[in-house]
């Protein structure tokens, strides 16, 4: 069994103090899948490096798998950005660049990053010399990976991120994250299994937050959404949001493959977890 971290310990012990017989395995353990009443997938964070393989995984797993395995495969490429902008969503404007295209650059600051990562592995933030940002690029593109190109919003400097975590397709709880990059630069990696930026380990990046009407307004905009696409009502999802450059609330990320939903800032939404897998079980 692998080693657990805080939100999976939670919702593991809230689904037994429900009577739930409850296991804990790697996605690519060679199990019956399909025979369980219920996998709810959790932390996966190894997805982006083998991200093929999880989602044929995900295809494979049987119709009980939490999230749906065509929610897995849309949300774990951040080509779907595009698609919830068309769906008239306000999200982070998003120029994609595929292998071979290049990127005439920007008069502003900009935020580089690959479509198939995680944990700001191979994130960068560059100011008006494009040279490290098309640097970056070219390095996404010679692992074959589509590169993103975003326009920084400064707002996060002074205000972070409102990031809201919905349970069942409810709004469940409010947290602020801090910024994670630094002015011109590739965000520094730990040396680890997970090779996550190394700013993703500081214990205060993100707390208990508050939220404004107009920002659950659009989350709950993005959930609809995709319980309409896709005709299942996510298990778990978290939406990532700031103030764009009109003050207006923007989506950065919607996370429904393996977020972190900081159980430890509102441990009671891991019971609520946990009572929504039992019923899905059922």
């Amino acid at each position: 069994m692998p080693d657990q971290f805080t939100d999976d310990l939670l919702v593991t012990e809230g689904l037994e103090a429900l009577g739930a017989e409850v296991t804990y395995e790697p996605w690519d353990a060679d199990l019956g899948w399909s025979a369980f009443d219920a996998v709810a997938v959790r932390s996966p964070w190894d997805y982006s490096r083998r991200r093929d393989e999880f989602v044929g995984w995900a295809d494979r797993a049987g119709p009980n798998l939490h999230n749906c395995a065509e929610i897995l495969r849309w949300n774990s490429d951040k080509r779907y950005m595009a698609d919830l902008g068309k769906a008239g969503l306000a999200v982070v404007e998003t120029t994609f660049l595929e292998p071979g295209e290049s990127w005439e650059g920007s008069d502003g600051e900009v935020v580089v990053k690959p479509t198939i990562s995680a944990g700001g592995r191979d994130t960068g933030r560059f100011g008006a010399d494009v040279h490290d940002a098309r640097a970056l690029i070219a390095t996404i593109h010679a692992q074959g990976k589509t590169a993103m190109v975003q326009p920084f919003q400064s707002s996060v400097d002074e205000l972070g991120e409102t990031a809201l975590v919905f349970i069942d397709g409810k709004f469940s709880h409010a947290l602020r994250k801090g910024a994670v990059l630094r002015p011109d630069e590739v965000a520094p990696v730990r040396a680890t299994d997970l090779m996550v930026a190394e700013a993703m380990y500081d214990p205060d990046l993100v707390v208990g937050g508050t939220y404004e009407p107009d920002e659950l307004g659009l989350a709950e905009e993005v959930v609809s959404h995709v319980t309409e696409r896709f005709g299942y009502v996510p298990l778990y999802a978290r939406v990532d949001m700031l103030r764009g450059a009109q003050g207006a609330p923007v989506v950065l990320e919607l996370e429904a493959v393996e977020p972190n939903l900081y159980f430890d800032q509102a441990p009671e939404a891991a019971q609520r977890l946990a009572k929504a897998i039992v019923a899905r079980a059922a």
